[in-house]
This record gives C-alpha cells, sequence and structure tokens, in this order.
C-alpha cells in the first residue's frame, strides 16, 4: 500500500512498490496534508490498475487527465502514468507499435497503415482526448470517399477501436470515441474467383521455375495460406509414406492446437512436390528457399505469370486459390474434414472461402432429386381413379405421361413420351 512521508523540510512524498517488486518515490512538495490524501487515493487506483491491467473508472480517469504538468510528469516517471509525450495520437501510436512485440509482422503492417490513414486526418500532434465520437465517425466517412474497401474501412476501425481501449486503461482518455463503428470484417462475394483446373494448367506453365511451380500448387491443391505456411514449410513435415503434410501455421499459432494442421498429399500436388525434393540442394531444410527474401514480392510475380499464362489476374490472387480449393474439397468430403485440414471454421469458411460455381448450376440440372418422387406420387393418386376435384388430373396411362413430360421439362430434361 502507498503512505505518505513527511521530510523536515515541510516536503511530501508519497512512497509505493510497483508490480516490479521496486520501491519508488513520488515527490509532492509543499503541499498540504488534504491535497496529499486525495492524490494518495489516486495514486492507489492508479497501482490497482498497473497491476490488474484494467481500466480506470471515469471518475478517476477525469481526475488524471486534471493533473498539472509537473505532477503527472512525476508521477508518470514512477511508472504510474505514461509520459505525456505519447497522449498525442502519433506518439501513443508509435508506443503502442512498439510494445506489441507479441504481434505477427503482418499484424504490425496494418497498424502501420492505420498510424497513416489516422495522423493524415487528426494530425500526429492532436491529443487523444480531444477526439470525439463524431469526429471518428468524419474519419470513417473519409476512408470511404478515398475509395477504400468496404473490408479494410471495417479492419482500419477495429484497430482503431483497440487502440482507445489501451489509452482508456492507461487513463488518457475517458470513451472511446471509436467504439460506435462497426469493426466486423464480412464476406465479400463480389471478389469470389473460382480458378478452373485449365486455367491452373495454363498458370504452372507459364511458371519460371520448379519452386514457383510448387508455390502455385501448394496455394491451388494445398490450400496454403501464402506467403507465412509456403515459407515454413520443412521436407520433415512431408510424410511420404503416409501420404500426409504437417502444415505450420503462423497465422493460427496462438489459439490452441493452431500451430499446425495435418493435410493429405493430395494427387494432385504430389507431382509437384516430387519434383521440388528431387531438385533440392543436399541438407535443405525448407521447401521453398529460393523465395525467402522479404524482399520478393509473390503477389507481383503471380501477376506477372498469369499475364504471361494469356490470363487476367483475379481479385484477391492468394486468397482465391485457396478458396477455390476449399470450395472443390468441400464437394466430395464433410465439411468438419475440409475445416480441419484448411486450418479454419465451419463458420470462416461460410463467410470467407466457399463459392458457388459452375459446376454446382451443371450439377443440380443434371441430377433432378425431385423428379421421381413427384412422378411417383401423382403415378400413385391416378392408379386409383383419378382426382375428382380437380377434373384435369384424371386416371389413366396417357394423362400420366402427360404429367411425366411436363414434371421433367421443368427441370430441364430431354422428355422420354410425347404428349398425347
Amino acid at each position: 500500500m502507498p503512505s505518505i512521508t513527511n521530510e523536515s523540510n515541510g516536503r511530501r512524498t508519497i512512497q509505493f512498490v510497483g508490480k516490479d517488486g521496486k520501491r519508488r518515490s513520488i515527490r509532492l512538495g509543499r503541499v498540504s496534508r488534504k491535497f496529499a490524501d486525495r492524490l494518495l487515493d489516486l495514486v492507489e487506483h492508479l497501482i490497482e490498475a498497473s497491476i490488474t491491467g484494467c481500466a480506470l473508472e471515469p471518475s478517476i480517469a477525469r481526475r488524471v487527465t486534471e493533473l498539472d504538468g509537473l505532477l503527472y510528469d512525476r508521477i508518470a516517471k514512477g511508472g504510474l502514468l505514461v509520459p505525456r509525450s505519447t497522449q498525442n495520437l502519433g506518439g501513443f501510436i508509435d508506443a503502442y507499435i512498439a510494445d506489441r512485440i507479441d504481434v505477427k509482422p503482418a499484424t504490425t503492417v496494418v497498424y502501420k497503415r492505420v498510424r497513416r490513414y489516422m495522423v493524415s486526418h487528426f494530425g500526429s500532434d492532436c491529443l487523444l482526448r480531444s477526439i470525439t465520437p463524431a469526429q471518428a465517425d468524419q474519419w470513417r466517412l473519409k476512408l470511404i470517399k478515398e475509395g477504400l474497401a468496404d473490408n479494410t474501412v471495417r479492419r482500419s476501425c477495429g484497430v482503431a477501436k483497440q487502440w482507445f481501449r489501451s489509452a482508456m486503461k492507461q487513463g488518457l482518455v475517458e470513451l472511446n470515441p471509436f467504439n460506435e463503428l462497426v469493426a466486423s470484417v464480412r464476406g465479400n462475394t463480389s471478389r469470389y474467383y473460382f480458378i478452373t483446373l485449365e486455367e491452373s494448367a495454363a498458370v504452372l506453365s507459364a511458371c519460371p521455375d520448379v519452386e514457383w511451380r510448387l508455390l502455385f500448387a501448394l496455394s491451388r491443391f494445398g490450400g496454403l495460406r501464402c506467403p507465412s505456411e509456403h515459407l515454413a514449410l520443412r521436407w520433415s513435415d512431408v510424410d511420404w509414406s503416409k501420404n500426409r503434410i504437417v502444415v505450420p501455421s503462423p497465422k493460427t499459432a496462438h489459439h490452441e492446437g493452431g500451430d499446425c494442421r495435418i493435410l493429405p498429399l493430395f494427387l494432385e500436388l504430389r507431382s509437384y512436390l516430387l519434383e521440388a525434393f528431387e531438385q533440392a540442394q543436399p541438407g535443405s531444410e525448407y521447401v521453398i528457399t529460393r523465395y525467402r527474401k522479404s524482399n520478393s514480392n509473390l503477389r507481383t510475380q503471380l501477376n506477372r505469370i498469369i499475364h504471361r499464362a494469356g490470363l487476367k489476374p483475379w481479385p484477391k490472387l492468394f486468397q482465391n486459390l485457396r478458396s477455390t480449393r476449399q470450395t472443390e474439397l468441400s464437394n466430395t468430403f464433410a465439411s468438419h474434414v475440409v475445416c480441419k485440414w484448411m486450418g479454419n471454421s465451419r463458420p470462416v469458411a461460410d463467410k470467407h472461402y466457399l463459392q458457388v460455381n459452375d459446376e454446382h448450376f451443371d450439377k443440380a440440372v443434371q441430377n433432378p432429386v425431385q423428379q421421381a418422387p413427384a412422378v411417383h406420387r401423382i403415378e400413385s393418386h391416378t392408379h386409383q381413379g383419378g382426382n375428382k376435384k380437380n377434373p384435369d388430373i384424371q386416371g389413366g396411362a396417357n394423362s400420366c405421361r402427360s404429367v411425366q413430360v411436363i414434371l421433367m421439362g421443368e427441370v430441364g430434361l430431354e422428355p422420354t413420351t410425347s404428349r398425347v
């Protein structure tokens, strides 16, 4: 518990033990006992928040914002508040990004992009507590006006909301101005594209080398996330005898059991993997070796390869390859099996991956599953002597054949009998 120490020269000091176990002091100077007691109460709340990680109560957060600069800096020096330099937008975001050593590099890229969006609108020196919900909504509308995709706007709002939740916990703001903005990412079916086997063959023929063919095959026939899962795959992960691949998954590693998944060594994929294995240098650890550098822009290179194949690049190049494979597999295997192989959940698959393609329509037209039961019901009815309520449907072979012709015509089949 913090305590007040009275010095001989009339100065007062608050002493406490921080969450790191070290003894710290906050020098108050010559102040009244009443003022020191009020500050002691504030320090107790700040210590509790620093230990538990909980947000400050609105009344406490308000008291923090009312502290004068000198006193605030002294409390911040004791480790209970963040320095005032991080109370402006640019400084706060920079400190937040630097502290988040637990996130993936791709997440850091998103953070920096959202920082650019916010700083260009609000300004780097804008005080966090000066941003209002109305201004937050204006920022969202500006992103839309600039032509950003709907999901990009939603994800940016989610990051801003996350940052200001952290600011609330630190007592820098009393409310989260971005709290009411919609941040959930939704599936965009307009950007779906199913890559056919013919298109896949054309792209594979245009690939410049063995590793690029394998990169494409792992995406199209294995459904791997590119580039994280491709670059993490080792030759030791391939079990040739059992026809299985252990796929490391950096994206889902923070979930329980999500560090890897087991994928069948599909027949379409095996030849490309075997070709790369036979040409790999002795002692090679990783399956992909040539394109591991950070400056290897796989998306740009795949665009060139698709153009070389005489095709038009489709939206979301690598995600649609993965989406195509999950859709294909779902036509044959149970959804829970496919999701286990792909490393996602059924809600995520339904929302972001599964497509409706031409094959589904062709199959529906060629397999009229309701034809036989419908004809059977009518035949049974007519053999019982017709329909008294409906004089147009009478018993007899000729009328039965007429109805059968109509049913078969409705599902698009060539009738086997002519109407009499």
